[in-house]
């Protein structure tokens, strides 16, 4: 789970709420068309266009705008920017295991569950060399609960974690040419992406480039 740092909400999307007046309230019900396109879009963009919990790459035809804390709590304000990220799995393919913000649903527990806009939610996770995950510290209930309320450590997301691992693990690199590739992979490309797994391979190699 990669931090992310939330920015200024789309000026669309602020002069649509502005519209609000004795007969008409905004509600996350309406919110559509290029309004909403262009919340997503910044959403993805702020987050280096990879999932706010496993980090795979996102693409408009495979995401969905996620509520942190679930828009449908009393004490939550739909609209709010702040509380919006960007998650994989918009719709499940047939026999699609669910993860992320689909697996996630309403559960929220502001104990338990580990949130992307945590600056240490970086440091509450593991990465093996098998593309598993486990709590970066064993008596972490918090990291543990999100593991398994959010599906990291489903059989899908491990094997996309080894393969994002794989090349790395390239016998024929030299270290000055491990240390490169690293450094390459952890810099937010000319497009605004980062890497998928972005943290995976920060925990593991990481070191080779000094991060």
């Amino acid at each position: 789970m990669k931090h992310i740092i939330k920015q200024k909400e789309p000026q669309a999307f602020s002069e649509w709420k502005a519209q609000a007046n004795e007969n008409w309230e905004p509600s996350y019900a309406e919110l559509s068309g290029s309004t909403k396109q262009e919340d997503k879009q910044a959403l993805m963009a702020e987050q280096g266009y990879i999932c706010c919990y496993c980090e795979r790459p996102l693409t408009q035809n495979d995401s969905h705008i996620e509520h942190f804390n679930p828009q449908f709590a009393l004490d939550v304000n739909p609209l709010d920017y702040t509380n919006m990220l960007c998650s994989c799995q918009k719709q499940l393919k047939k026999g699609e295991p669910r993860h992320c913000g689909n697996l996630k649903g309403d559960w929220f527990d502001e104990k338990m569950l580990v949130s992307p806009l945590d600056p240490s939610c970086e440091k509450r996770f593991a990465y093996m060399g098998d593309g598993g995950i486990s709590p970066g510290k064993e008596d972490d209930q918090g990291a543990l609960q999100t593991i398994e309320n959010l599906g990291l450590d489903i059989p899908k997301l491990r094997d996309l974690r080894a393969k994002a691992i794989e090349p790395f693990m390239n016998e024929d690199l030299t270290d000055e040419e491990l240390s490169s590739f690293v450094s390459g992979y952890l810099q937010l490309s000319n497009t605004g992406k980062f890497g998928e797994f972005y943290t995976t391979i920060l925990y593991i190699f990481g070191g080779l480039a000094g991060a």
